[in-house]
């Protein structure tokens, strides 16, 4: 099978109009933000549009005119605050619009499948979280 990398807004706009159909994506992310819980370039996340958005999801969003997929820490009406796991500052903010779909699960590159979870002892470690992602960095 041929790999092939393309540009966000290509790729990504496309996913945006499959789950606003109500079918499923899976893509690969890039990047290190969401680690130890997803490894950039190596994991696969399903995605699907929730009616429901709550703290601890991991959600892919579209606003000022970039793609991200992060964790939600708040959600205040219809405005929702956002970090990386793998990101020791910094938070993102958007509206319920904005959220495009939601990881329901994911795949390893060895075929394994796993929820994602709500990340609650994760968010309550944020003070040490660079600790343990050096760790994590110098065992993987």
């Amino acid at each position: 099978m041929d790999k092939r990398i393309l540009p966000n807004d290509i790729l990504l706009g496309e996913v945006a109009a499959v789950l606003r159909e109500g079918r499923e994506a899976i893509i690969t992310p890039l990047g290190n933000s969401m680690l130890p819980f997803i490894r950039g370039g190596q994991d696969r996340v399903v995605l699907r549009k929730e009616p429901d958005l709550a703290v601890g999801d991991i959600v892919l969003i579209h606003t000022g005119g970039r793609y991200i997929l992060h964790r939600v820490l708040t959600v205040e009406g219809d405005a929702v605050t956002l970090m990386g796991d793998g990101n020791l500052r910094g938070t993102e903010h958007c509206t319920r619009a904005e959220v495009l779909g939601t990881v329901s699960e994911i795949l390893s590159p060895d075929g394994r499948s796993r929820k994602p979870g709500k990340a609650r002892l994760w968010r309550t470690l944020r003070p040490i979280r660079r600790y343990i992602l050096a760790i994590y960095k110098r065992l993987t």
